[in-house]
């Protein structure tokens, strides 16, 4: 009797400590649940307004006058609420638009930040002044807030009304054909060769370790290699979008090595004894029977890898690629930028309209890093085999 009652104790102990862990376990998903919901909202209650812009209608005249004056180009109560980035490209409009010289247009102009801020009800630096004429425009419908094209359609600017991603998102797209025309086939060969090739010894052993290690390492040691290697020895040009795709192909090449290694040890053992029975070579093994069965899975560590690089920012920032740089990049050797950083450079601006904007940045960052994530997982659904 004595025993029965201290086993059924002891059971009800371990029933206890079962339920406790279910427990932690689930106030632990709802604490990351809870913290995923807050950064989302955060973010889309902060970035979303920059996905609008306030405009003005206003008569501009376009004459060899306002071309070298461009502030004579609109009345003078409108100077002080206009963006002073229109004013300086009206000769740009006119070879654009080569009928309007001569005239005067009426044209739907970018208002300067502190008026946009205004429009969307958040802190502003408008003067009393100011403030009384832009309510005088409201009053007359000549104020709008609009789709902010420009935040597509331009490059970087220290006036926050006309400041767009589209140069850095160019770069972002250099980069990453570098990174992945480099390490992905030099990934895949070097792990099909470790698995499938390499003889199990001291150094083949040394080599996997070693490779492991570099994949746990801090990005920004990735960083100051490609600046010892690439720009210190091989002189590649600081900034430039083949420094980056080189520094963040070192870094890449672990993941995508260890994932395919991971993704051809799935392939079971009786594939390659039925090839090898047939009197296939080894490389035929691999080439026409190993390779397309653990295709998804190399394809989903790829992704993963160049998602992985496309969100980073501390190497790129070492190798020079913070840099203001307001246009497109024009090769490889350019100066450019990508999105992390020009996300961190407009988060580290005091001026209030860049907060909406990284915001905003962040959002389009987000969205593209999650359709390559869902594009991974849907490539691995799809030709994933089971035996």
């Amino acid at each position: 009797m004595a025993y029965s009652k201290e086993h059924d104790r002891k059971l009800r102990k371990r029933y206890a400590a079962e339920k406790r862990f279910q427990l932690y376990g689930k106030a632990a998903l709802l604490l990351a649940l809870l913290f995923l919901i807050f950064f989302f909202y955060d973010i889309i209650k902060t970035g979303y307004t920059a996905f609008s812009q306030a405009e003005i209608r206003v008569e501009v005249t376009f004459n060899e006058e306002t071309l070298q004056m461009p502030n004579r180009a609109v009345a003078k109560e409108y100077r002080d609420v206009l963006s002073r980035g229109f004013l300086r490209i009206l000769p740009q409009v006119v070879e654009e638009h080569p009928e309007y010289m001569n005239t005067t247009q009426t044209l739907w102009v970018v208002a300067k930040g502190d008026v946009d801020q205004y429009m969307k009800s958040k802190p502003n630096r408008l003067t009393e002044r100011e403030t009384e004429f832009v309510n005088r425009l409201k009053e007359g419908s000549d104020i709008r807030l609009a789709f902010n094209t420009g935040f597509f359609t331009m490059g970087d600017s220290k006036m926050p009304e006309i400041a767009g991603i589209l140069s850095a998102a160019i770069g972002t797209i250099y980069v990453l054909i570098i990174t992945m025309v480099l390490s992905v086939p030099l990934g895949v060969m070097t792990a099909i060769y470790l698995e499938e090739f390499a003889p199990d010894n001291k150094f083949t052993q040394f080599i996997e370790v070693n490779i492991n290690n570099l994949a746990a390492i801090p990005s920004i040691i990735f960083g100051l290699l490609g600046l010892a290697i690439f720009i210190n020895f091989f002189s590649v040009p600081r900034s430039s979008a083949l420094v980056g795709g080189l520094t963040l192909a070192l870094m890449t090449l672990p993941v995508i090595i260890i994932s395919t290694r991971a993704a051809l040890r799935a392939v079971p053992e009786s594939i390659r004894h039925g090839a090898y029975g047939v009197g296939a070579s080894p490389w035929q093994v691999v080439w026409h029977h190993v390779l397309p069965v653990s295709m998804p899975g190399i394809l989903t560590g790829s992704i993963i890898g160049l998602a992985q690089a496309m969100g980073e920012t501390a190497p790129l920032l070492i190798v020079g690629m913070m840099a203001y740089i307001p246009d497109a990049p024009t090769g490889i050797t350019s100066a450019t930028t990508v999105l992390p950083a020009q996300i961190y450079t407009w988060s580290a601006t005091s001026l209030r309209p860049y907060v909406e904007r990284t915001a905003a940045g962040i959002i389009v960052l987000l969205t593209v890093l999650l359709a390559l994530n869902f594009t991974a997982i849907w490539l691995r659904n799809k030709y994933e085999r089971k035996w």
